[in-house]
């Protein structure tokens, strides 16, 4: 029996539930992380939003990616091209056969959105720490400053797959009811509203606040727990129930730049195994668009706060 399925079992037992480690191939714990940073076959990749931080400590041997340059294409306001994904990955000495973990601050935002790139690409064997730096740093493991250079990698990006991504004609198609796909918008519930355009100091911004109509309201933060961990899956398909997703539907996942909704993807994909997409135009997209139909119960107006 896999270390895993003991621990699941071993609490089962006692009328506790499992956490989303025990029953996920795509989380792996701090101590899993701390027991192979020898490992030739891990590779540790620091997906984090915060200036600096990598630099000034992170978990030794892991490559520092930055969302803003490394996984998106600053031009086309589009995720990274097919062919510049491939070479980061391979200047980061992933190869075919490597296992990738993914980690960063901000409860793993963007360590998710990572995920859903390296998805899209077709890369296996993807995975998550659970609870990011935010967990590693509150046990005291160890971290450096020292970069690494790992010897190149030989893993192949495929094309990217259509399938985990949705687009603004998608999202207005649910609007417009001509979609019965389920909108989750994982923003906070004031950004919801209405009440708020976006969190205070964010630069990306819609002209409108509000949601997309049918969309319901799911926090991200109602996800994990105190330490940043993702609650057992039980308790994520009740909070989901909670709304009426079930994954009985396709289910769209939006917030205002992709980021956020990349890890309720995460959470509805990986750990629940729903049918997902993240679109990662979200709310600026949207609530910029000519003759896309909003909700704003608090009214808010542009000009007006």
């Amino acid at each position: 029996m896999s270390f895993k399925r003991l621990i699941a079992a071993s609490l089962a037992a006692f009328g506790l539930a499992s956490p989303a480690w025990a029953a996920s191939p795509y989380l792996v714990t701090t101590e899993w992380v701390e027991q192979n940073l020898d490992n030739p076959k891990v590779r540790l990749v620091e997906v984090s939003v915060n200036p600096g931080l990598y630099e000034r400590g992170h978990i030794p041997g892991a490559v520092n990616y930055n969302w803003h340059t490394d996984l998106v294409d600053t031009v086309a306001r589009d995720i990274v091209p097919q062919a510049q994904f491939q070479d980061l990955l391979r200047k980061s000495g992933i190869n075919d056969d490597t296992v990738t973990v993914l980690y960063g601050d901000n409860n793993n935002w963007f360590a998710a959105w990572g995920a859903w790139i390296f998805d899209i690409y077709g890369i296996d064997n993807v995975k998550i720490l659970d609870g990011g730096r935010k967990k590693w740093e509150a046990e005291s493991r160890p971290l450096s400053a020292a970069a690494p250079v790992p010897q190149p990698g030989n893993v192949t990006a495929k094309t990217a797959n259509p399938a985990l991504r949705a687009y603004l004609n998608d999202v207005r198609d649910v609007a417009n009811k001509a979609s019965d796909a389920h909108l989750v918008d994982i923003r906070s519930a004031d950004e919801y509203n209405g009440k708020i355009f976006a969190p205070n100091g964010v630069p990306e911004l819609s002209v409108r606040a509000g949601h997309v109509p049918g969309a319901v309201n799911v926090t991200w933060s109602k996800l994990v727990a105190e330490d940043g961990t993702f609650k057992p899956v039980e308790e994520l398909k009740a909070i989901y129930e909670e709304v009426g997703v079930d994954g009985s539907k396709p289910i769209i996942t939006y917030c205002r730049i992709g980021e956020r909704s990349s890890h309720s993807w995460f959470a509805l994909k990986k750990l629940l195994g729903y049918d997902v997409r993240n679109y990662d135009g979200s709310w600026t997209e949207y609530g910029n668009s000519v003759g896309s139909p909003i909700a704003n119960p608090a009214g808010t107006v542009w000009g007006n706060t």
